[in-house]
C-alpha cells in the first residue's frame, strides 16, 4: 500500500465520546489507519481524531474511545 492513511467507518462517528487515557470529551471525527513509521518499514496504527468543545482536535488510540454519558 502505498498510502500513509486510510478512514475506517466507525459505529460512534460524529457523537460525543470520552477518550479514556486522558479522560477528555468530545466529538468523534474520524478514524484513520495511519502508517505511523518513519522508516522503511510501515507500522500502521487506527487512530481516533476527537474535537473538544474548543474546536481543537486530538489524537487516541481507537480502543481507548467510548461513548460518553
Amino acid at each position: 500500500m502505498t498510502e500513509r492513511y486510510e478512514y475506517v467507518p466507525h459505529r460512534l462517528l460524529r457523537r460525543r465520546v470520552r477518550d479514556v487515557a486522558s479522560g477528555s470529551e468530545g466529538m468523534l471525527m474520524a478514524v484513520i489507519n495511519e502508517n505511523v513509521s518513519d522508516s522503511d518499514h510501515p507500522h500502521w496504527m487506527e487512530l481516533a481524531y476527537i474535537r473538544a468543545a474548543s474546536g481543537r482536535e486530538f489524537t487516541t488510540a481507537v480502543s481507548n474511545v467510548e461513548p460518553a454519558e
